[in-house]
């Protein structure tokens, strides 16, 4: 995803650990979420839940597979 695209959760690649972590964070299959920014050096992903801002690790987001609008 690039800086304030938008997309859809379609898939979480990990296992119910990581599942239920970002379903803690309100990121689940079908949610709309809005890349904010990223590092290219693999910092922190800042993404937008709803009204929420979360910043997830590198490692975390690349798991989230997204349906891009």
């Amino acid at each position: 995803m690039r800086r304030e695209q938008k997309g859809k959760v379609a898939e979480v690649a990990g296992g119910k650990g990581l599942e239920n972590r970002l379903m803690s964070m309100n990121v689940y299959r079908g949610k709309e979420i809005t890349m904010l920014s990223h590092s290219v050096l693999r910092g922190p992903v800042t993404i937008k839940v709803g009204n929420s801002v979360i910043a997830l690790g590198h490692g975390m987001a690349g798991k989230i597979i997204v349906e891009l609008e």
